[in-house]
Protein backbone atom coordinates (compact mmCIF):
# COMPACT_ATOMS: atom_id res chain seq x y z
CA UNK A 1 0.00 0.00 0.00
CA UNK A 2 2.92 2.71 0.79
CA UNK A 3 6.27 2.16 -0.58
CA UNK A 4 8.06 4.26 2.19
CA UNK A 5 7.08 5.76 5.45
CA UNK A 6 8.33 8.38 7.88
CA UNK A 7 8.21 8.76 11.35
CA UNK A 8 8.33 12.35 12.90
CA UNK A 9 9.99 12.90 16.15
CA UNK A 10 8.29 14.47 19.35
CA UNK A 11 9.72 12.31 22.20
CA UNK A 12 7.78 10.66 24.50
CA UNK A 13 4.81 11.67 22.00
CA UNK A 14 6.20 9.17 19.32
CA UNK A 15 4.90 5.96 21.43
CA UNK A 16 1.58 6.82 19.74
CA UNK A 17 3.42 6.00 16.55
CA UNK A 18 4.06 2.84 18.38
CA UNK A 19 0.72 1.82 18.98
CA UNK A 20 -0.42 2.91 16.05
CA UNK A 21 1.94 0.95 13.69
CA UNK A 22 1.31 -2.30 15.84
CA UNK A 23 -2.56 -1.91 15.01
CA UNK A 24 -1.82 -1.14 11.07
CA UNK A 25 0.71 -2.54 9.81
CA UNK A 26 -0.84 -6.31 10.14
CA UNK A 27 -4.03 -4.81 9.23
CA UNK A 28 -2.81 -3.49 6.19
CA UNK A 29 -0.03 -5.55 5.30
CA UNK A 30 2.26 -2.35 5.52
CA UNK A 31 5.75 -3.25 3.79
CA UNK A 32 7.45 -0.47 3.00
CA UNK A 33 10.64 -0.57 1.03
CA UNK A 34 11.93 2.59 2.99
CA UNK A 35 11.54 3.65 6.39
CA UNK A 36 12.59 7.05 7.88
CA UNK A 37 12.76 8.44 11.48
CA UNK A 38 14.32 11.14 13.33
CA UNK A 39 14.55 11.71 16.65
CA UNK A 40 12.26 9.56 19.20
CA UNK A 41 10.44 8.73 16.15
CA UNK A 42 13.49 7.08 14.43
CA UNK A 43 13.50 4.48 17.75
CA UNK A 44 9.67 3.88 17.40
CA UNK A 45 10.65 3.06 13.49
CA UNK A 46 13.25 0.29 14.42
CA UNK A 47 11.53 -1.08 17.57
CA UNK A 48 8.64 -1.23 15.48
CA UNK A 49 10.06 -2.88 12.47
CA UNK A 50 11.61 -5.19 15.37
CA UNK A 51 7.85 -6.40 16.18
CA UNK A 52 8.24 -4.94 19.61
CA UNK A 53 6.02 -2.00 20.18
CA UNK A 54 4.30 -2.85 23.19
CA UNK A 55 7.20 -4.55 24.91
CA UNK A 56 8.99 -1.10 24.93
CA UNK A 57 6.07 1.18 25.80
CA UNK A 58 5.66 -1.93 29.40
CA UNK A 59 9.59 -1.03 29.28
CA UNK A 60 9.40 2.61 29.63
CA UNK A 61 6.21 3.46 31.67
CA UNK A 62 7.79 0.36 34.51
CA UNK A 63 10.88 2.73 34.11
CA UNK A 64 8.85 6.18 34.15
CA UNK A 65 7.55 4.28 37.52
CA UNK A 66 10.50 4.20 39.90
CA UNK A 67 10.21 7.85 41.21
CA UNK A 68 12.94 9.64 39.64
CA UNK A 69 11.99 13.63 38.94
CA UNK A 70 12.86 15.22 35.39
CA UNK A 71 15.51 17.26 37.13
CA UNK A 72 17.60 15.64 39.60
CA UNK A 73 20.98 17.90 40.70
CA UNK A 74 22.33 14.57 42.35
CA UNK A 75 22.12 13.01 39.02
CA UNK A 76 25.04 15.59 37.78
CA UNK A 77 27.70 14.15 39.94
CA UNK A 78 26.34 9.98 39.43
CA UNK A 79 25.53 10.21 35.66
CA UNK A 80 26.82 12.89 34.63
CA UNK A 81 23.46 14.84 33.85
CA UNK A 82 20.70 16.10 35.65
CA UNK A 83 18.15 15.19 33.44
CA UNK A 84 17.61 11.61 34.19
CA UNK A 85 15.91 11.24 30.89
CA UNK A 86 19.46 10.98 28.82
CA UNK A 87 20.64 8.13 30.66
CA UNK A 88 17.46 6.17 30.77
CA UNK A 89 16.65 6.92 27.14
CA UNK A 90 20.57 5.60 26.55
CA UNK A 91 19.64 2.27 28.69
CA UNK A 92 16.50 1.62 26.43
CA UNK A 93 17.82 1.25 23.46
CA UNK A 94 20.88 -0.76 24.45
CA UNK A 95 18.63 -3.15 26.08
CA UNK A 96 16.43 -3.32 22.55
CA UNK A 97 19.30 -2.85 20.33
CA UNK A 98 21.67 -6.03 19.97
CA UNK A 99 23.70 -7.69 17.35
CA UNK A 100 20.84 -9.55 16.54
CA UNK A 101 18.12 -7.09 16.46
CA UNK A 102 20.36 -4.95 13.63
CA UNK A 103 21.05 -7.91 11.93
CA UNK A 104 16.79 -8.24 11.84
CA UNK A 105 16.78 -4.75 10.87
CA UNK A 106 19.04 -5.49 8.03
CA UNK A 107 16.99 -7.48 6.37
CA UNK A 108 14.03 -5.21 6.34
CA UNK A 109 13.42 -2.51 4.20
CA UNK A 110 16.07 0.63 3.82
CA UNK A 111 16.11 2.80 7.34
CA UNK A 112 17.29 6.09 7.40
CA UNK A 113 18.05 7.87 10.66
CA UNK A 114 18.17 11.83 10.43
CA UNK A 115 20.53 14.13 11.66
CA UNK A 116 21.23 17.79 11.75
CA UNK A 117 25.03 19.63 11.37
CA UNK A 118 25.24 22.61 12.42
CA UNK A 119 26.10 25.26 10.31
CA UNK A 120 29.53 26.15 9.82
CA UNK A 121 30.43 29.20 10.36
CA UNK A 122 28.36 28.61 14.52
CA UNK A 123 29.89 27.72 17.07
CA UNK A 124 28.38 24.46 18.65
CA UNK A 125 27.75 26.60 22.23
CA UNK A 126 25.66 29.36 19.97
CA UNK A 127 24.12 26.62 17.10
CA UNK A 128 22.06 24.15 19.69
CA UNK A 129 20.52 27.20 21.86
CA UNK A 130 19.98 29.36 18.38
CA UNK A 131 18.74 26.21 16.77
CA UNK A 132 16.56 25.26 19.31
CA UNK A 133 14.60 28.92 20.05
CA UNK A 134 14.41 29.38 16.31
CA UNK A 135 12.64 25.66 16.27
CA UNK A 136 10.11 26.51 18.93
CA UNK A 137 9.28 29.93 17.86
CA UNK A 138 8.41 29.11 14.49
CA UNK A 139 6.58 26.12 15.89
CA UNK A 140 4.37 28.07 18.13
CA UNK A 141 3.87 31.10 15.42
CA UNK A 142 3.53 29.67 12.67
CA UNK A 143 2.73 25.68 13.00
CA UNK A 144 3.85 24.23 10.09
CA UNK A 145 4.39 20.56 9.27
CA UNK A 146 7.62 21.44 7.83
CA UNK A 147 9.92 24.43 9.33
CA UNK A 148 12.34 26.12 7.67
CA UNK A 149 14.07 27.94 10.71
CA UNK A 150 16.39 25.72 10.72
CA UNK A 151 17.48 25.56 7.05
CA UNK A 152 17.90 29.37 7.20
CA UNK A 153 20.20 29.28 10.27
CA UNK A 154 22.47 27.11 7.92
CA UNK A 155 21.69 23.58 9.62
CA UNK A 156 21.58 20.87 7.13
CA UNK A 157 20.29 17.19 7.29
CA UNK A 158 22.16 13.67 6.96
CA UNK A 159 20.58 10.73 6.73
CA UNK A 160 22.72 7.64 8.37
CA UNK A 161 21.54 4.29 6.65
CA UNK A 162 21.12 0.89 9.44
CA UNK A 163 22.50 -1.26 6.50
CA UNK A 164 25.57 0.38 6.61
CA UNK A 165 26.36 0.10 9.90
CA UNK A 166 28.75 -2.33 11.69
CA UNK A 167 27.21 -2.67 15.08
CA UNK A 168 24.63 -2.52 17.39
CA UNK A 169 26.60 0.41 19.29
CA UNK A 170 26.97 2.43 16.07
CA UNK A 171 23.31 2.25 15.62
CA UNK A 172 22.26 3.33 19.21
CA UNK A 173 25.04 6.00 18.69
CA UNK A 174 22.99 7.30 15.72
CA UNK A 175 19.38 7.06 17.22
CA UNK A 176 21.06 9.09 20.35
CA UNK A 177 22.57 11.86 17.93
CA UNK A 178 19.22 11.94 16.17
CA UNK A 179 17.86 12.65 19.30
CA UNK A 180 20.86 15.33 20.44
CA UNK A 181 18.78 18.32 22.07
CA UNK A 182 20.76 19.95 24.51
CA UNK A 183 20.65 20.17 27.25
CA UNK A 184 18.07 17.36 27.71
CA UNK A 185 20.54 14.79 25.32
CA UNK A 186 23.73 15.05 25.03
CA UNK A 187 25.90 16.33 21.82
CA UNK A 188 26.29 13.27 19.56
CA UNK A 189 29.03 12.18 17.56
CA UNK A 190 28.86 10.35 13.96
CA UNK A 191 31.54 10.36 11.66
CA UNK A 192 33.57 12.47 14.14
CA UNK A 193 31.63 15.56 14.00
CA UNK A 194 29.29 16.51 16.11
CA UNK A 195 25.38 15.68 15.25
CA UNK A 196 22.42 16.89 16.43
CA UNK A 197 18.66 15.88 16.64
CA UNK A 198 17.36 15.98 13.02
CA UNK A 199 14.50 18.08 14.14
CA UNK A 200 16.33 20.92 14.35
CA UNK A 201 16.54 20.74 10.11
CA UNK A 202 12.64 19.08 9.76
CA UNK A 203 10.85 17.18 12.30
CA UNK A 204 9.10 15.50 10.01
CA UNK A 205 11.91 14.05 7.85
CA UNK A 206 10.05 13.70 4.35
CA UNK A 207 12.90 14.48 1.72
CA UNK A 208 14.19 10.89 1.39
CA UNK A 209 10.67 10.35 0.27
CA UNK A 210 10.77 13.00 -2.87
CA UNK A 211 12.59 10.33 -5.06
CA UNK A 212 9.85 7.26 -4.33
CA UNK A 213 6.92 10.31 -4.68
CA UNK A 214 8.46 11.13 -8.10
CA UNK A 215 8.48 7.83 -9.39
CA UNK A 216 4.46 7.32 -8.88
CA UNK A 217 4.93 5.82 -5.19
CA UNK A 218 2.77 6.23 -2.50
CA UNK A 219 4.36 7.37 0.72
CA UNK A 220 2.60 7.92 4.51
CA UNK A 221 4.08 10.35 6.69
CA UNK A 222 3.32 9.51 10.53
CA UNK A 223 3.08 12.67 13.28
CA UNK A 224 2.98 12.85 16.84
CA UNK A 225 1.16 15.91 17.25
CA UNK A 226 -1.53 17.56 15.87
CA UNK A 227 -1.31 20.36 13.15
CA UNK A 228 -3.93 22.64 11.42
CA UNK A 229 -2.94 21.93 7.77
CA UNK A 230 -1.12 19.29 5.64
CA UNK A 231 1.12 19.93 2.57
CA UNK A 232 -0.94 18.71 -0.43
CA UNK A 233 2.13 16.13 -1.89
CA UNK A 234 1.20 13.71 -4.93
CA UNK A 235 0.89 10.23 -3.34
CA UNK A 236 1.76 11.38 -0.02
CA UNK A 237 -0.48 10.99 2.91
CA UNK A 238 -0.40 12.44 6.22
CA UNK A 239 -1.53 10.87 9.72
CA UNK A 240 -1.98 12.33 13.08
CA UNK A 241 -3.09 11.15 16.63
CA UNK A 242 -6.70 12.30 16.67
CA UNK A 243 -6.40 14.18 19.64
CA UNK A 244 -3.41 15.50 21.78
CA UNK A 245 -0.84 13.00 23.06
CA UNK A 246 -1.15 13.23 26.72
CA UNK A 247 2.36 13.40 27.78
CA UNK A 248 5.98 15.64 27.84
CA UNK A 249 8.04 15.25 25.37
CA UNK A 250 11.23 14.65 27.94
CA UNK A 251 9.01 13.73 31.36
CA UNK A 252 9.90 10.82 32.86
CA UNK A 253 7.40 10.70 35.70
CA UNK A 254 3.92 9.49 34.02
CA UNK A 255 3.76 5.98 33.13
CA UNK A 256 -0.01 6.60 32.50
CA UNK A 257 0.64 8.95 29.80
CA UNK A 258 3.36 6.40 28.50
CA UNK A 259 0.91 3.99 28.41
CA UNK A 260 -2.11 6.45 27.13
CA UNK A 261 0.24 6.92 24.53
CA UNK A 262 0.79 3.81 23.04
CA UNK A 263 -3.50 2.87 23.41
CA UNK A 264 -4.47 5.74 21.49
CA UNK A 265 -1.96 4.97 18.85
CA UNK A 266 -3.48 1.41 18.75
CA UNK A 267 -7.38 3.08 18.35
CA UNK A 268 -6.10 5.07 16.08
CA UNK A 269 -3.97 2.71 13.56
CA UNK A 270 -7.33 0.29 13.62
CA UNK A 271 -9.45 3.23 12.27
CA UNK A 272 -7.02 4.40 9.68
CA UNK A 273 -6.73 0.78 8.64
CA UNK A 274 -10.26 0.26 8.57
CA UNK A 275 -10.62 3.76 6.50
CA UNK A 276 -7.99 2.59 3.85
CA UNK A 277 -9.27 -0.63 3.41
CA UNK A 278 -12.77 0.81 2.61
CA UNK A 279 -11.21 3.43 0.38
CA UNK A 280 -9.09 0.42 -1.19
CA UNK A 281 -12.76 -1.36 -1.58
Amino acid sequence: MFDAVAFAGGGNRCYWQGGFWEAAAPLLGLKPSMVVGVSAGAWSACYSLLGLGRKVNEMVAEGCSQGRRNFEWRAWRSEGSPWPVSLMYRSLIEAIIDEAALARLKQGPEILIGLARKPRRLPLSLAVPLGIATYQIEKKWRSPVHPRGGRALGFSPEFVRVQDLESAADLSAALMASASVPPFMPVGRIGGMAALDGGLVDNVPTEPLLPVEAQGGKTLVVLSRLYRAFPHVKGRTYIQPSKPVPIGQFDITNPAGIRKAFEMGLQDGEEFAKRASAHII
